[in-house]
C-alpha cells in the first residue's frame, strides 16, 4: 500500500483531451461502452505516449452547476485510478443525465465497472 501512496495522483494539463479533433479521433477510431451514467469512448496508444482525459457534458444533464458538477466529478474519478490503467489510451466520459445528483462512490463505481468491461485496467486495479 505505500508504493500506492508515494504516486502523485496529480491531473495536469498534458493528460486533458483540449482539442475537437483528438475528441474526434477517439470517437470514429475507438471503441465505446456504456455503463450507468456514463458513456467511455477510448483509444488505444502507444506505450510511449501518455494517458490523456476528455469530458464531454451535455445540456441535457442540467443546469451550469449542475454540468460542472458532473465535469469535477468525473475528472475526480479519473485522476484517484490514473494509475490502474494496464495501458495508454485516450479516454473520452460522456456524463448521461443520471449523473445529475449522484455522489462520488456512486459514479467512481460506474466508472470502475465501465474500465473493467473494457478490459482497460491492470490485474488488480480499482476497488
Amino acid at each position: 500500500m505505500a508504493a500506492a501512496t508515494s504516486r502523485t495522483l496529480k491531473f495536469g494539463r498534458a493528460m486533458r483531451i483540449r482539442q475537437g479533433r483528438d475528441f474526434s479521433r477517439v470517437r470514429q477510431q475507438g471503441q465505446r461502452l456504456v455503463n450507468g451514467c456514463l458513456i467511455g469512448n477510448w483509444r488505444k496508444l502507444s506505450a510511449d505516449e501518455r494517458l490523456r482525459l476528455g469530458v464531454v457534458v451535455s445540456r441535457k444533464v442540467g443546469n451550469a452547476v449542475a454540468r460542472s458538477r458532473a465535469r469535477r466529478l468525473l475528472r475526480e474519478t479519473f485522476r484517484v485510478h490514473q494509475h490502474d490503467f494496464a495501458a495508454p489510451v485516450d479516454l473520452v466520459l460522456v456524463a448521461r443525465p443520471s449523473i445529475a445528483g449522484k455522489e462520488q462512490a456512486e459514479v467512481e463505481n460506474d466508472f470502475v465497472t465501465l474500465l473493467r468491461k473494457a478490459k482497460l485496467l491492470r490485474e488488480g486495479g480499482g476497488k
